[in-house]
């Protein structure tokens, strides 16, 4: 979606530079770190207006909701969702962890343009729910990592469907090494006159 978007507004040469992650610290696996009734939906990042944190504190879901990070708007969200678990911005070591204990990750933005935070859940075989824009369109695709629908509920309760093991190969196409390599053979080298003009 980026890259298309960014050749429609007139820039040439434009390749695809993904991002990665740690696979050796957000590992597949299965955590009890979050305790609380099941099924757990999980919203992890900054709690600012532009994350659209609150379409997925209004949604009617079984069992409980959990959200990890800080921002402004932390404070007023609180308040208005009391009955919605906290945790603070956390170590990776921890967050996966917390990652590793739900049962399906919330992303509600609907501006991102990437959002690593679903590679990182992916990555501890967690899948994704998610609306059909930018960001999660480039990172989930047409893979079965998550489920993406512009009924963020129904996106939510499909996800709990979803294989985590698919979560997981998915995410292991963005890894660190993966992302480099991508980096790499991106890369053209300049002819030798051009450097002597220099």
């Amino acid at each position: 979606m980026v890259v298309q978007d960014l050749r429609n507004w007139g820039l040439a040469n434009v390749v695809l530079w993904g991002r990665g992650v740690d696979l050796d610290i957000l590992r597949f696996t299965r955590s009890q770190r979050l305790s609380t009734r099941p099924p757990i939906f999980l919203y992890v990042g900054r709690v600012a207006v532009e994350k659209n944190v609150e379409a997925f504190l209004e949604l009617d879901l079984p069992g409980s909701k959990w959200v990890v990070g800080d921002a402004p708007a932390l404070a007023a969200i609180r308040a208005k969702y009391p009955q919605v678990n906290y945790l603070g911005v956390l170590e990776q070591t921890e967050l996966a962890e917390v990652y590793a204990s739900a049962d399906v990750f919330v992303f509600p933005s609907r501006i991102d343009t990437f959002g690593l935070v679903l590679l990182e859940a992916m990555a501890c075989g967690l899948p994704v729910a998610a609306y059909p824009v930018t960001g999660p369109l480039d990172v989930i695709g047409d893979s079965d990592a998550g489920v993406m629908d512009h009924d963020l509920r129904d996106a939510c309760l499909k996800a709990l469907e979803s294989d985590r093991l698919a979560a997981r190969r998915h995410a292991e196409r963005h890894s660190w090494r993966a992302a480099t390599e991508q980096f790499l053979c991106n890369l053209h080298p300049l002819a030798a006159a051009h450097l002597t003009q220099q």
